[in-house]
């Protein structure tokens, strides 16, 4: 099984990276092979609505640092998004991620160039501690990758996390990532 997981974090040694490591460090104990790439660190641009991949290419046109995780999204069998919210949303380095994977659906939107069956998990800690702050950001991106063929998806919320060592005193929440780490793994 391979997974990669991507950290939309601009922190390397946040909330977001240490449940990142859990889910990496469960899931390669049981045998997965496991990637890890910090969006921060690249540079890359957002969908430029240029439409070549609708018409004269298969992927996205454009060529520079995030061109060759888009290839491993295509190739793995699990996707796990890690992106503390920031003003109500994903981080705008995954939300760029996130655009680009526009180049995943067909032309005329008829089907997705994914393989049915991949895993989806989003890792979302967030700063508020109401868990009715901020939830609708799951299902929205979900939905996009339902549309992928992501056929199981995964939420893991973070909540009340404002201190970047928080994640790693909740036992529970640590705990939740492992569990879903040994699901997905075993199914």
């Amino acid at each position: 099984m391979n997974i990669i997981c991507l950290n939309g974090s601009p922190l390397t040694n946040g909330n977001t990276a240490c449940l990142l490591d859990v889910f990496s460090a469960t899931a390669a104990e049981l045998g997965a092979e496991v990637r890890q790439i910090h969006l921060n660190a690249l540079s890359y641009r957002g969908c430029q609505a240029c439409m070549k991949c609708k018409g004269e290419m298969d992927r996205c046109a454009l060529q520079d640092e995030l061109t060759p995780v888009l290839d491993f999204v295509m190739t793995s069998d699990v996707l796990v998004l890690g992106s503390p919210i920031y003003f109500g949303e994903v981080t705008s380095q995954m939300k760029a991620f996130i655009d680009r994977t526009f180049s995943f659906l067909k032309p005329a939107f008829s089907g997705s160039r994914l393989e049915v069956g991949k895993s989806l998990v989003m890792i979302l800690p967030q700063g508020a501690p109401d868990s009715g702050n901020f939830a609708d950001v799951y299902p929205r991106y979900a939905g996009f990758f339902k549309w992928f063929g992501y056929e199981k998806r995964y939420e893991i919320r973070g909540l009340g996390l404002n201190d970047p060592a928080d994640a790693s005193q909740r036992v529970d929440l640590l705990e939740q990532v492992r569990d879903v780490a040994r699901e997905i793994v075993n199914s």
